[in-house]
């Protein structure tokens, strides 16, 4: 492999993936297309249909990705776990193969490993990546709302940050990302209003926003009644706390 191309390809919308992005579909020898598991096919099938409709010409294969160690310390096992789809990604490639893409769920810059686990790639490939649209774009979009105060600061951090740090200091908003937890329960919910959306871009995308204490419980039950519904989900919320 001379060649790694990631395509980011948006939050579940066919309509998400760019000009650019379809260009590359058609450019490189193959696609590597990821198999997560049962529960989770749908991520697969929009690959599958992107493919379909803008590059049918180009070759798949598709490959089971590992499974993370769920003990242990978690910086290591995240490690550990990119190791091993570097060498999954190595086995899956047929010998001769000069330019490989990866088509990317959101945008390879936004709380996305790929890029990390390309740089494990011996000897390594020159990376390309054609950007996508963000679940943090997708979500604004969806409630029409800005992600920023004007000239306010915004914080992107992660549910596990939220919920071992509090609210950052300095941040007006705050943009929460890989959050299985519903972190949001952990704030003091005095004055804070929260967007929340999950599936964004999809069919059955699911949207609720309004003061944190009041709708708080009513997310919850309805990100578990999804996940229990689908297997999987793919959720991320905009905080936001009034000023004096």
């Amino acid at each position: 492999m001379e060649q790694l191309t990631l395509i980011g390809i948006g939050t579940g919308s066919l309509d998400h993936v760019t000009l650019a992005g379809i260009d590359a579909m058609r450019g490189v020898d193959l696609v590597l297309i990821p198999r997560k598991g049962t529960g989770k096919d749908d991520l697969a099938d929009l690959r599958r249909i992107l493919l379909a409709t803008h590059a049918p010409d180009t070759p798949v294969v598709e490959f089971d990705m590992p499974v993370r160690d769920e003990t242990g310390d978690y910086t290591q096992r995240v490690d550990d776990w990119h190791d091993r789809i570097a060498a999954v990604w190595r086995q899956a490639v047929p010998p001769g193969t000069r330019h490989v893409g990866l088509l990317v769920w959101g945008d390879p810059s936004l709380y996305d490993s790929t890029l990390r686990i390309a740089a494990r790639l011996t000897p390594r490939p020159a990376c390309r990546v054609i950007p996508g649209i963000t679940a943090l774009q997708a979500l604004t979009a969806a409630h029409a709302i800005p992600l920023n105060t004007v000239n306010g600061p915004v914080v992107i951090t992660t549910g596990r940050q939220l919920r071992d740090g509090g609210w950052p200091d300095t941040a007006q908003r705050v943009a929460v990302l890989l959050d299985g937890e519903c972190s949001f329960q952990t704030l003091d919910p005095t004055g804070v209003q929260i967007w929340w959306g999950a599936f964004l871009g999809m069919d059955n995308q699911m949207l609720v926003t309004g003061a944190l204490g009041e709708v708080a419980g009513d997310i919850m039950q309805r990100r578990a009644n999804a996940r229990a519904d689908h297997g999987w989900i793919m959720d991320t919320y905009l905080l936001a706390r009034a000023t004096n």
